[in-house]
Formats: structure tokens, sequence, C-alpha cells
């Protein structure tokens, strides 16, 4: 197998290390897979598996996000549109939830009396690290989110360097 030169690699955490939220984006040559039942958040490119980081979610009960304020971390292909430094959280990647599939989804809920008629999606939805000095949430397995995907703050460094707006993110349960 061909690897990525290395200068290539170099270049895309360069030119990804914003600390800036970016409306546009294109494709990445890398993708990520969260296993929520897993705890895992793995790394790929075109060559395969890169590097698995343990994370924490939102709410215990692993099911799909139904409303805003379940704490329940979504289920389904999002896309990174916004990277930056975070003050609480150290870094903080933007995923693209509700996509239209999403909205689709919440609709129909509402319709088949899943979620109340009144009921709000939600959104900002995002993978970012822990409050200072409390990376033993992680370790803990103690899901604190409202529903995104915590990393230790060293692991979303980590991520944050490696991969660009436009990675694309399947979380599953």
């Amino acid at each position: 197998m061909k690897r990525t030169p290395l200068i290539l690699v170099l270049a895309l955490i360069f030119f990804s290390n914003t600390s800036f939220y970016r409306t546009t984006y294109s494709k990445s040559a890398f993708y990520i897979v969260i296993d929520k039942s897993d705890y895992e958040l793995n790394v790929y490119d075109a060559e395969g598996w890169l590097v698995t980081f343990p994370i924490v979610l939102g709410n215990k009960d692993q099911g799909d996000k139904l409303v805003q304020g379940d704490r329940k971390t979504p289920e389904g292909s999002f896309t990174i549109v916004s990277k930056r430094v975070h003050e609480k959280w150290c870094r903080y990647m933007g995923l693209d939830f509700p996509t239209a599939a999403d909205i689709e989804k919440f609709n129909m809920r509402k319709r088949q009396g899943i979620i109340p008629r009144n009921a709000v999606q939600g959104g900002g939805i995002g993978i970012h690290g822990t409050w200072p000095h409390e990376d033993y949430a992680i370790d803990q397995y103690q899901n604190w989110t409202e529903g995104c995907i915590s990393l230790k703050n060293e692991h979303v460094k980590q991520l944050f360097a490696m991969i660009p707006v436009g990675t694309r993110v399947t979380i599953k349960k």
C-alpha cells in the first residue's frame, strides 16, 4: 500500500490547525468513526486505521438523540464544519447536526407520537475536551456532556491538529 507523503500530512496538519469558525469546507482524507457502545473514537485515512481515543458522551442511555436537552449523542453521518480553541473545553470541532436526515427523523418521530409535537430538535453537537484538570471523567466513563463527544484534553489537541474541517464523522451505537 502506498502511504501519504509526510509533507502532505504535515501540510494537512498545519492548514487544519485553525482557531476560527469556517463556514465552507472540503472533503478530508481522514474520517472518524465514533462507537458509542465501546466509548471509542477511531481515526482512519485512505490506508486504514490510524488511532483510537477513549471518549465519553452525554446521557448513559445510548439511544439516538430525540430532542434538545435529552443529553443523548446523535447517531448518523456528519461532517466537521468548524474548529476552534475553546475557553472551557480546550478544543472544539463542531458537527453539522442536525443534517437533513436528522430533521426528517425528528419530524417522523413527531408524526408517530414518539416525541411531543412542541419538541425542539436542538443542535450544537461537537467533539471537545474536558474542563481543565478533569480528564479523569474519561478514565471513569462519566458521561457528562449535553450530547457532545468528549476526549481527554491531550487527545483532543492531537485530534484537532490531525484532522481538518470537512472530515467525515460516523456515530454509531
